[in-house]
């Protein structure tokens, strides 16, 4: 601001001598009236004390650089963009971070990890393993007569035709399914002159190696050896002296029931060779078929007089001859019986079911 004034003095002054010059230069004489001049101009300055004051008006215009500091005020104006931090308070929109609390909300969406449990469930199919309601694994039935009439659509059975060995397996398969077993595999205790291979079938050779239960938990025989150490398996007494069927119940219940097809020796193997003493190998239940070695085993034990075993008739897979290989039941003891049909001799054309694996 201070050298704005002195300019501003600087540039009055000089109009002052500019102007006090031009006066000289006006006035000044000539070279041959240089005399008259300085007097008259003495005089002239005598007799003008007055406007002497004339260059004072001059000092008047100095107040104009006192205007000037009022643009001095112009500075303080400057501190105006001062309220430029004010629109600091923009930082005010700090309450935003209010909002935070939003992520607050946001555990709430962490009890999403809880269902993360729901994987749990997966172990329950463990159960699935739990078949195993029986108190031992069952492995052993007898088909029963009911099962036999129902899957044959007759009441006298299938005779000597189960639709080949591999029909007589799924006869067990079937039977199995309807009590749940089914997830387990199957087979007949049967032997056939021609298996599927055209080789022999041996019975002993297809059920697997035990050890086996009946549907009531109690152990038939712990292996293939206890099967045929003696006339009955080597397992509880309460099972092998009468073998039940696929409900546990045992075949006496129903009578002189205990005839049961093998076709083969007290070594599991088949017994003929004869293709009329496997019924053709499980395919013909006709009357026409004159067996003369269709092997049998007994359930049961054969009884004798007072409701005592007889000396003979004891062994499981192995007794006697049947009488022929058409359908028929026959529940009542009389015998050797009547007829030439595979229950003839008594029972109706039952069949041992093993599985594979207890």
């Amino acid at each position: 601001m201070t050298s704005m004034r002195e300019t501003r003095l600087l540039a009055v002054l000089a109009l002052a001598l500019s102007v006090g010059i031009g006066c000289e230069q006006e006035t000044s004489p000539s070279d041959d009236d240089s005399g008259v001049a300085v007097d008259a101009g003495m005089d002239g300055m005598q007799g003008q004390p007055e406007p002497e004051p004339d260059p004072e008006p001059n000092p008047e215009p100095e107040p104009n650089p006192e205007p000037n500091p009022d643009p001095e005020p112009n500075p303080e104006p400057e501190p105006e963009p001062e309220p430029n931090p004010e629109p600091e308070p923009n930082p005010e929109p700090e309450p935003n971070p209010e909002p935070e609390p939003n992520p607050e909300p946001n555990p709430e969406p962490e009890p999403n990890p809880e269902p993360e449990p729901e994987p749990e469930p997966n172990p329950e199919p463990e159960p699935d393993p739990e078949p195993e309601p029986d108190p031992e694994p069952f492995s052993f039935f007898v088909t029963s007569l009911e099962a036999m009439q129902r899957l044959s659509g007759s009441r006298d059975g299938f005779g000597g035709n189960f639709g080949g060995i591999l029909g007589a397996d799924r006869i067990c398969q079937a039977i199995a399914q309807d009590i749940g077993q089914g997830h387990k595999e199957w087979r007949a205790f049967l032997s056939a002159v021609e298996g599927p291979d055209g080789d022999p079938v041996h019975a002993i050779e297809r059920i697997g190696e035990g050890p086996w239960y009946d549907a009531n938990g109690r152990l038939v025989s712990e292996n293939i050896a206890g099967l045929l150490a003696d006339d009955r398996p080597q397992g509880d007494p309460q099972t092998i002296n009468d073998l039940p069927d696929e409900y546990g119940v045992p075949l006496s219940a129903l009578g002189d029931s205990h005839d049961v097809v093998t076709a083969s020796n007290r070594e599991g193997r088949l017994a003929s060779d004869d293709p009329r003493d496997t019924c053709f190998d499980w395919t013909s239940a006709a009357a026409d078929v004159f067996p003369r070695n269709l092997i049998c085993g007994h359930s049961f034990p054969r009884m004798g007089p007072g409701g005592r075993p007889a000396r003979n008739g004891a062994h499981w897979l192995s007794d006697h001859q049947l009488r022929g290989c058409a359908p028929g039941v026959n529940l009542i003891q009389n015998g050797a019986g009547e007829g030439v049909c595979i229950g003839c001799s008594g029972g109706y054309g039952a069949l041992y079911c093993f599985a594979l694996e207890p």
